[in-house]
């Protein structure tokens, strides 16, 4: 009920950008003290209540996750391990670094335990503020033994607040971004509102709290917003260094907090690439973008200890080989249409030679394999050839990492978001190949950028900016499935910047030859207003059931799991087993570990795929040999793995380590002639027949109806 109110009061809170066709009347009535005066006067309301509006959404949506995220787990009434187990997979790994700060007896025995870890990887000795993002567990731990707050807030609480927090920041800075285009919150209240009636498909926080993505992409938002106010032209001296500022500092802790940060911003450059060829955005600004990604992730190589994947990331060498490319190319903006597209298709051709060059040096010297699975991946997922090779197979089969599914568009559609986005695309697009067109047609290239003097046509910095970002995060969500978050927050920035634009209601209702100015302003309120009355109806129900559906954490076998190890094992035991599960063996236990889910290390994967040897058919001799390898001292089994059932054939995890052994796979289906019956019987299987030749090397310590754990004989 709170945004009818809010928007009963829209019409009289305008403010609107000047339209180029009204530049007389502005400066007749700029002569005028009391319209001066009157104009201003809306303004400041204008922002004062389009700030207020969002901080109370961005405050009522981190209510709201936190809320759905209580009601699904009833986290405040279950144990302190039921609350550990509940962050799945590489979560609890990332929340033990922040439990382990808070249990060091100072805060530099807790830095020096992460600096020179060896629970995390048995047998080794990593720096973990080298290897993992985790400076942000770092800051949490540190800041909350600073705070005296310890008798008020449980550690954990702490924790998830922060984390809802910055859901806060997210909406907002998506509501600012959506604002600056469009020129009336309005639109930034219509991109909030999507956002949190499309949180399927926006973002997954409330279940998977301390993912690295959820402490970056609100930072990456923050970026966006600043940099579509620093492409405005005419920027003041002062308002453009504290824009350039922001945009450093949002830059440098996304990249900070994210692992994948390289691959955003590779993404980032190639939208400042594509801009600046085609004349879009001002080469100075492009390039001061181009310096700011670089220098931030330098700063972030230094804070990780020279991170050798950060060094040897194609984004440095891509924006370095660009800016030499520029140099080489100084006249790369002059000449005719045809000469223009053959000087672009030339520098696109040193552009990619060059980056392809310097990365493979770098990596050359720095013997640089942390990201070689990476390519694997992408190197099958699109045809260039089928792999064999266990760790890209492994991203291959799991379904975040294949391609969007059609039932998204589907939800998208309910509230009318992929309509507006489809549409508000189609136009914007269109505009853009026009400008594009003119600007290498002219052979002066002297008209300002984004400025067409002799063309019916305007497509502004900011704007053009946008819309290459989305249409390029649009092609990584539809080809992997997991980045679609990154997508689809902008998609709500972008059609609720386009149905609040009076340029694009401005070139449509000229197309149909109804344009005047009033009924440009009156579409370009009244549609947005519909569609927010649209959601509220749909969407309020829905929201108030989710609300009111109270659920309980429940998984008996894993606690019972965890308190066994707790009471029944050495606090220096070695535990083995699946990655996922090993990462809440260390967290709910401390115990020492032989592999965990953060897979950017080649020699972590290799031996990952050594560990999981206990699903492939291997004699017990063989799974012994390479578990104690590593140190272990137990071993835990899966049902839910040995027996999988979730995946088809091909993509079980028994299936995948079969074709890497180069066995033949279980169950009727084909196999390729190559592949051989193996000589062994499937090893998580056969153990449980207590076979002399395997009871001789394990021996089963605890068993209930999901885990088997299995202590390993020291002998030879």
């Amino acid at each position: 009920m709170m945004y009818i109110r809010q928007r009963k009061e829209i019409k009289t809170i305008e403010v609107s950008e000047d339209f180029p066709a009204q530049k007389e009347n502005v400066k007749l009535e700029s002569k005028l003290p009391s319209g001066c005066a009157y104009r201003r006067f809306w303004k400041i309301l204008s922002f004062a209540i389009g700030g207020t509006v969002a901080l109370g959404i961005g405050l009522l949506t981190s209510v709201y996750l936190a809320t759905l995220h209580e009601n699904d787990l009833w986290f405040s009434n279950i144990k302190e391990v039921e609350r550990e187990i509940s962050f799945r997979t590489e979560c609890g790994l990332y929340y033990s670094y922040y439990k382990q700060m808070l249990q060091a007896p100072t805060l530099r025995q807790g830095f020096h335990g992460l600096i020179y870890d060896n629970k995390t990887e048995s047998m080794r000795t990593i720096n973990l503020l080298q290897r993992m993002n985790i400076y942000q567990e770092v800051f949490l731990g540190t800041l909350y033994r600073a705070l005296p707050i310890q008798k008020y807030l449980e550690p954990v609480y702490f924790y998830i607040y922060t984390l809802f927090g910055l859901q806060a920041v997210y909406v907002i800075a998506l509501y600012i971004t959506s604002w600056l285009l469009s020129g009336t919150w309005l639109s930034g209240l219509l991109a909030a509102l999507w956002y949190v009636t499309n949180r399927i498909d926006t973002t997954r926080v409330e279940f998977t709290i301390p993912l690295r993505e959820n402490w970056a992409l609100p930072f990456f938002a923050i970026q966006i917003a600043a940099i579509t106010y620093f492409l405005r032209p005419n920027l003041q001296s002062l308002s453009e260094r504290l824009t350039l500022l922001a945009i450093f500092i949002s830059t440098f802790l996304f990249s900070l907090a994210w692992q994948f940060n390289q691959f955003m911003m590779l993404m980032q450059a190639l939208v400042l690439f594509i801009l600046d060829s085609l004349d879009l955005l001002p080469a100075a600004k492009v390039t001061w973008l181009y310096s700011i990604q670089i220098t931030g992730l330098l700063l972030v190589c230094i804070l990780q200890f020279f991170n050798s994947m950060i060094l040897g990331s194609l984004l440095i060498s891509f924006n370095l080989s660009v800016l030499i490319a520029r140099k080489l190319q100084k006249n790369l903006k002059a000449g005719a249409f045809l000469t223009r597209i053959g000087k672009l298709l030339l520098h696109l051709f040193l552009v990619s030679c060059l980056t392809l060059f310097l990365n493979s040096i770098i990596k050359k010297v720095l013997n640089l394999k942390s990201d070689e699975h990476i390519f694997k991946f992408l190197k099958a997922k699109f045809g260039f050839g089928a792999t064999r090779d266990f760790d890209a197979n492994l991203y291959l089969c799991e379904e975040a990492f294949g391609l969007l599914p059609f039932n998204t568009f589907q939800r998208l559609s309910e509230t009318l978001l992929f309509y507006a986005y489809v549409f508000v695309l189609s136009i914007t697009a269109i505009t853009a190949l026009v400008v594009v067109f003119h600007n290498l047609s002219d052979s002066t290239s002297s008209q300002p950028v984004g400025k067409m003097r002799m063309c019916t046509v305007d497509l502004k910095p900011e704007t053009a900016y946008n819309l290459i970002h989305t249409i390029l995060f649009g092609f990584l969500a539809l080809s992997t499935m997991r980045m679609k978050y990154l997508w689809t927050s902008h998609m709500c920035v972008f059609a609720s910047f386009g149905l609040c634009s009076p340029e694009i209601w401005e070139s449509l209702l000229k197309l149909v030859h109804l344009y005047n100015p009033k009924r440009t302003c009156v579409v370009r309120y009244s549609v947005p207003i519909l569609i927010l009355l649209y959601l509220c109806y749909k969407s309020w129900p829905g929201m108030m059931d989710e609300l009111s559906e109270l659920k309980e954490f429940y998984d008996p076998d894993t606690v019972e799991l965890m308190n066994w190890i707790n009471t029944n094992t050495p606090r220096k035991a070695v535990f083995a087993g699946s990655m996922q599960l090993l990462a809440g063996v260390k967290l709910c236990t401390g115990r020492t570990l032989t592999n965990h889910p953060h897979y950017e290390d080649s020699s972590l994967r290799e031996r990952t795929q050594a560990v999981y040897q206990i699903y492939a058919k291997r004699s017990p001799e063989e799974v012994h040999a390479l578990l104690r390898s590593f140190g272990t001292d137990f071993v835990i089994l899966e049902d839910s793995i040995c027996y999988e059932r979730r995946h088809r054939r091909g993509c079980r995890l028994r299936d995948l380590l079969d074709v890497a052994n180069g066995h033949v796979m279980d169950g009727p289906g084909e196999n390729d002639p190559d592949l051989k019956p193996a000589d062994h019987p499937r090893f998580c299987e056969e153990i449980k027949r207590n076979l002399p030749s395997y009871v001789a090397h394990f021996t089963r310590v605890f068993q209930n109806k999901t885990f088997h754990v299995y202590k390993l004989s020291r002998n030879k």
